[in-house]
């Protein structure tokens, strides 16, 4: 009789203990950055002169990234960059900022970054820090990102999106004409607006 007990005694225990183990070894969704159907855009601006606002984009980029709400400074993303995709609307300028002066896409065709850690604010917002990659150097950065949504889509699909800014400085990279634009142009502000379909 008291082996039987013990027994169910035992057997309950286990089960409370799985049951308060589990969520913590609950993994985090994995979502492919949505390129194909573009809902997503990284666009950057930067100031001319001192006088106007210079703004572009950059067209191909991939990437992916795993997010769970309930646990959120677990998630991670990382994004490729196809830096020749770069389009301010102006073919004369584009070719200029392709060259070796500036991002010199045909030595270094790619940029990109990786999370290294997420610290959580409130009202969905976080900071992203990580390790971004342009011109062959690596630079840590922080992205301040904050949550815009995520349910089910029409298509069958579940979707999670994000907003991001951060600040990069053109003399980190090494660019050449970062000197002749000014201090003015020495911020480049970045956008990225990250829409992710659930794998």
């Amino acid at each position: 009789m008291k082996i039987e007990m013990f027994k169910t005694l035992g057997i309950s225990a286990v089960l409370t203990l799985s049951s308060l183990v589990a969520p913590t070894l609950a993994q985090a969704d994995s979502f492919g950055i949505d390129t194909k159907g573009m809902h997503a855009s990284i666009l950057f601006k930067v100031k001319h002169l001192g006088y106007s606002w210079l703004e572009g984009r950059f067209n191909k980029f991939e990437g992916n990234f795993d997010y769970d709400p309930a646990q959120p400074t677990k998630s991670k993303v990382k994004v490729h960059i196809d830096v020749s995709s770069l389009d301010t609307n102006h073919a004369e300028r584009d070719k200029h900022l392709r060259s070796a002066r500036f991002f010199d896409t045909n030595t270094f065709a790619d940029a990109s970054f990786e999370s290294t850690s997420i610290s959580a604010a409130e009202n969905g917002r976080a900071q992203v820090k990580g390790n971004f990659t342009l011109r062959g150097i690596t630079k840590p950065i922080v992205i301040d990102a904050e949550f815009v949504g995520a349910g089910k889509d029409p298509w069958g699909g579940y979707r999670t999106g994000f907003t991001g800014t951060t600040t990069l400085h053109l003399s980190d990279y090494k660019m050449k004409e970062a000197n002749v634009l000014g201090a003015v142009a020495e911020n480049v502000e970045v956008t990225l607006n990250i829409e992710g379909v659930r794998k």
